[in-house]
């Protein structure tokens, strides 16, 4: 009898240690607008970090770099995307602040290119994990931000265009960027298309409904989303942000 009694148990006990292990979960999807492809990344609860060289320090440029960098804290990460403008080197050519340690100081010189076309703004996160988007002309310094990253131009400043753009021009690359949602919520966006800053703008206003969003950069736009195995390739990059799964 008792040889009967520990075969009936055996098998309930194979069946309690087969329960089928979840499928990780992207928290990147695609999205269709005017015609174009968008990837779109949310973060909801997962800490959010910058990773960008100060001076004197060996700046990260390829996301195979970052993984080493990061260690055994690389298999927590949600996905992560280049964010803001560099010099050749790789290190910031505007505000950067990193852990709440200042590497770069706020850029308010006026110039050529995208940084410069006005105004440009500032993505940041408090140490409350408060994450917003920021003009540059408005941002006030403060012990609370974590990190931010200063990039340009803005896409969308207060549920407006940015009065220098078409709504789609004919200058046209993959695109990538930052935005706040109706939730407070940031969407870090890629183009799977070459697209024009208008049309860019026109998604973070018209489809994800974001009252403020910030340009990070063109052509050389890159996402590494490992649960959609995917590890873009392109020159080698600067500043990047890093999305942890939350816990």
């Amino acid at each position: 009898m008792r040889r009967v009694f520990l075969a009936l148990l055996l098998p309930i006990a194979a069946c309690g240690s087969a329960r089928p292990v979840p499928e990780p979960v992207s928290f990147c999807t695609q999205r269709l607008f005017d015609g174009s492809r968008f990837t779109v990344c949310r973060a909801p609860g997962g800490t959010i970090d910058l990773v960008a060289a100060a001076p004197g320090e060996q700046p990260v440029r390829r996301f195979d770099a970052l993984e080493a960098r990061l260690g055994k804290r690389a298999s927590s990460v949600a996905f992560a995307m280049n964010a803001g403008m560099y010099d050749l080197d790789g290190r910031p050519i505007g505000l950067a602040i990193v852990g709440g340690r200042e590497v770069h100081a706020v850029n308010r010189r006026k110039g050529g290119g995208n940084f410069h076309l006005m105004p440009n703004g500032v993505f940041q996160v408090t140490t409350a994990g408060k994450a917003s988007v920021v003009s540059t002309d408005k941002w006030q310094p403060s012990k609370s931000i974590r990190i931010a990253t200063q990039s340009g131009p803005m896409l969308v400043i207060d549920g407006r265009l940015h009065p220098a753009f078409d709504p789609d021009g004919t200058s046209r690359y993959i695109r990538n960027g930052v935005g706040i949602g109706p939730t407070g919520e940031a969407l870090f966006v890629i183009s799977q298309d070459p697209v024009s800053l208008g049309k860019f703008g026109r998604f973070y206003r018209d489809s994800l409904k974001a009252r403020n969003a910030l340009f990070f950069d063109g052509s050389v736009s890159a996402l590494w989303d490992p649960e959609n195995h995917r590890r873009d390739m392109t020159v080698p990059l600067g500043p990047m942000v890093v999305v942890f799964r939350p816990t």
